[in-house]
């Protein structure tokens, strides 16, 4: 288990307001992104859902147009690579229709994440599975919604508090007795409102955002880039509710919980159990797809992708003659929470990044054995430190070419260099214990397998 526990996200500072002068280049799967390795097109999945029909044709689409491979983002989604330069009209007819792309005008902005293992224990909190869909209907139909960046972050949170901690610009969190928690970025404070409106207030808060961003006139893509004297308000956006006849109730003195990913975990009890299953690195080959496909497909609940790179088969057939479990070890995959990959994180990297000055997934691979430690670790092939872990203390390490930066985040880095990499990275993870004592205000609740 993890020693070190997410600090609260804070806003950051608007004493230099961010000024851009073009818009959102963010990838999707209409706009594809230029990559070393080829183009790249990222699928929105909101809350991670994905039907077995959706995901074997994720995979199909990796074979048929890309390099084989697909890739968990920090948000959920699915990323394809290496396509080429005609695969674009065949790949949005296939997703098309699997239903991956139902708003081609909104396709960047569905970005949602959702708690991945709500409704799959008798936890007693509520199962927010439903307001994904909810809300994904009304951000489609929202022409407002389409001016959203590819960057802002809706997070629909059961009460727990894992998606919550992921620096969200919307958070709905579940509340006993039917009632749900809206908060606009990092605000201390948030509106109470009917569990049942909580889809529609996200929706009217991003609303709001907009509004206030051109005003601002910065091209602001997230809440936290809005200088002081345009940030967002909660009695302002509670008038936008009661306009819209959703009662809201502000809530000042707000404890937010704080609940650690969900870890691998193989078969619990029983024929049909949810499993939680990493591909090391979040990158998934066609073959290993297919396992995690089929195996679902057994059970029901089809597939969720998290945004810590895991994928829950919420019910999946781990008996005879499926032997689910046993199926997705061999090919590679990782169920058990004890593995090293469990904490392992890295960029692209070369060869699929021109910024990148390392191949960092050979480097992890090449020393995750020997490197568990208390802290989880990332690897960046350069300074923008892409996917890095959000709120929580981690080992950074930064290619800067034939060595590494290595540090604690926010520490000082000193150098590593590859020879003496394993015993340097060992000792930076463990230098992590007690780390989370610095978690003041917030409330630890743990995500555990089925007993």
């Amino acid at each position: 288990m993890l020693a070190a526990m997410p600090q609260p996200p804070s806003a950051a500072s608007r004493d230099e307001p961010v000024m851009r002068e073009r818009g959102d280049a963010c990838p999707g799967a209409l706009r594809l992104h230029a990559a070393d390795d080829g183009l790249l097109a990222r699928v929105r999945i909101p809350g991670g859902l994905l039907t077995v029909e959706q995901a074997s044709v994720l995979g199909l689409a990796a074979d048929r147009f890309g390099d084989g491979h697909l890739e968990l983002t920090s948000r959920g989604n699915v990323q394809l690579r290496g396509l080429t330069e005609a695969c674009g009209a065949g790949l949005a007819k296939l997703l098309t229709a699997a239903g991956l792309l139902p708003a081609p005008t909104h396709e960047r902005v569905r970005n949602i994440v959702a708690t991945p293992v709500s409704g799959l224990f008798d936890d007693g909190r509520p199962d927010v599975t439903p307001w994904v869909g909810e809300l994904d209907r009304l951000l489609c139909a929202s022409t407002r919604a389409a001016a959203l960046s590819g960057r802002f972050l809706f997070a629909l949170d059961d009460g727990r508090g894992d998606v919550a901690a992921l620096d969200p610009d919307v958070t709905a969190l579940a509340r006993p007795a039917g009632r749900a928690l809206i908060r606009l970025g990092a605000a201390e404070g948030a509106l109470e409102v009917a569990a049942a409106d909580a889809p529609r207030a996200a929706l009217l808060a991003a609303e709001y955002f907009l509004d206030k961003a051109d005003s601002a006139g910065t091209r602001a893509w997230r809440v936290a880039e809005l200088p002081d004297r345009h940030a967002l308000r909660a009695d302002e956006l509670g008038r936008r509710l009661a306009a819209a006849g959703i009662d809201a109730t502000p809530v000042s003195d707000v404890r937010w919980p704080y609940a650690p990913p969900p870890r691998p975990w193989g078969a619990g009890a029983g024929d049909l159990t949810p499993l939680c299953v990493l591909p090391p690195l979040g990158r998934i080959d066609s073959g290993q797809w297919k396992v995690l496909v089929q195996v679902a497909s057994r059970g029901r609940g089809g597939l969720r992708i998290t945004p810590w790179r895991t994928v829950i088969l919420p019910m999946a057939s781990t008996r005879r003659p499926i032997n689910g479990a046993d199926r997705i070890e061999s090919a590679g995959l990782v169920i058990r929470a004890d593995d090293p990959w469990q904490s392992v994180t890295a960029c692209t990297g070369r060869p699929g990044c021109a910024k990148s000055l390392a191949d960092v997934r050979a480097d992890a691979r090449a020393v995750v054995a020997g490197s568990t430690g208390a802290l989880p670790v990332h690897w960046s092939g350069c300074e923008r430190r892409c996917g890095h872990p959000r709120g929580t203390a981690w080992v950074d390490l930064v290619a800067t070419g034939d060595a590494y930066a290595l540090s604690v985040h926010g520490r000082d880095p000193v150098p590593a260099d590859r020879e003496g990499l394993t015993a340097a990275l060992k000792a930076a993870r463990d230098s992590g214990d007690g780390e989370s004592g610095d978690n003041v205000g917030t409330t630890s609740t743990s995500t555990s397998p089925p007993q």
